[in-house]
C-alpha cells in the first residue's frame, strides 16, 4: 500500500488528550519510516483552551490539528462519541485510522502491518464482562440485522468463543464511499451508534456505545474485518496490571491508559526519548515557541 493513502488521526482535547497526543505523535514518526498523514482532532468548544506548546509540538511533527463540532450531538452527553466525530471529517486518503491517544507505537513497523485493503483492521476488545447474553440480541434485533454466526475470541477473556466485539481504541479502515452502501464507513457507524442510543432499557450506553455499535456498523456497511495479531495493540492495565511487559512478545504498540501503567512497565523513558527524537524536547513545557 502507497505511503499517501493513510492518515492516522487521534483526539487532541485538554485536560488529559493533550500531552499524550504528543507522544503519541512522536512515536508513530519514529516507528513508521512511511510518510503518514497526521490529524489532531480538537472539539471546537475546547481548542481555546489547549497549551499553544501543545499544538506547536505536534505542528512540528507534521501533525495538522482540526476541530470539529462536538456539543449537543448526543444526549445525553458523551465524550467517548467524539471518536465517531472525529471518524465523520472529510480527508483527502483512502484510508484513515482511528488512534486513542493513550496509544504508543513501540518498535518498526509498516503500513501493511496495520491496514488491509478494504476491510476494517483491528483487534478483540479485552473482554465484555459489563454486558450479560441479552445485549446482542437486543442490538441487532432493534436494527432488524442478523446475529453474526462467526465467533472470536476476545484478548482477556476465558472460555468459548464470543460473537464479534472489537476494540475501538486503534484501528483502520476504507475512507471512501463503500459500494455496498454508497456512504462512508464513518457514516454507517455514526447511523448505527445513533440507533443504539435509542433503544430503550439497554444498559452500559455510556460509556461503551462506540464499542458496542462498532461490529454492527461493519456489518451494516457490507464489509469484512481482519483481525490485527495482539501484538499490534497490546491493552496494558486490566487483569495484566502488576505483571511484568512481555518483551519477547515483539510488541509493536500499546493502549497504555494512564501514564503510571506506562511508567509501571518501564515505557515512560522510552516515550519520552521518543519525543525528544523527533523535537528535541523530553517534556511538552521543554518546548519553545
Amino acid at each position: 500500500m502507497s505511503s499517501a493513502n493513510l492518515t492516522l488521526f487521534f483526539i487532541v482535547e485538554p485536560p488529559n488528550y493533550t500531552v499524550m497526543a504528543c507522544y503519541l505523535a512522536a512515536s508513530i514518526r519514529q516507528q513508521f519510516d512511511e510518510p503518514i498523514k497526521l490529524i489532531g482532532y480538537c472539539p471546537a468548544h475546547r481548542r481555546d483552551e489547549v497549551d499553544p506548546k501543545v499544538i506547536g509540538v505536534l505542528e512540528k511533527m507534521g501533525v495538522e490539528v482540526r476541530t470539529f463540532e462536538a456539543e449537543g450531538k448526543f444526549d445525553p452527553e458523551y465524550p467517548h462519541g467524539n471518536k465517531l466525530l472525529a471518524c465523520l471529517q472529510e480527508r483527502d486518503t483512502p484510508y484513515a485510522g482511528f488512534v486513542d491517544s493513550d496509544v504508543l507505537f513501540l518498535k518498526k513497523n509498516k503500513i501493511e502491518n496495520i491496514v488491509t485493503p478494504d476491510k476494517v483492521s483491528l483487534t478483540p476488545a479485552a473482554s465484555m464482562y459489563w454486558a450479560d447474553r441479552s445485549l446482542w440480541p437486543t442490538i441487532y434485533g432493534a436494527l432488524e440485522m442478523d446475529i453474526p454466526e462467526e465467533r472470536i475470541f476476545l484478548l482477556r477473556q476465558k472460555g468459548r468463543p464470543k460473537i464479534p466485539y472489537f476494540s475501538s481504541g486503534f484501528f483502520t479502515f476504507p475512507d471512501e464511499p463503500l459500494p455496498h452502501t454508497g456512504k462512508r464507513f464513518a457514516e454507517t457507524w455514526m447511523d448505527v451508534a445513533q440507533q443504539i442510543d435509542r433503544i430503550d432499557g439497554l444498559e452500559k450506553k455510556r460509556p461503551y456505545l462506540d464499542q458496542m455499535s462498532l461490529p454492527v456498523a461493519i456489518k451494516k456497511a457490507g464489509i469484512d474485518y481482519h483481525l490485527m495479531p495482539e501484538e499490534q495493540h497490546w491493552i496494558l492495565g486490566g487483569v495484566l496490571r502488576n505483571t511484568p511487559f512481555p518483551k519477547d512478545r515483539g510488541i509493536y504498540t500499546v493502549h497504555y491508559r494512564k501514564w503510571e501503567i506506562l511508567a509501571e512497565n518501564e515505557l515512560a523513558g522510552f516515550a519520552k526519548q521518543m519525543l525528544h527524537d523527533q523535537v528535541g524536547v523530553k517534556k511538552i513545557r521543554q518546548f519553545e515557541l
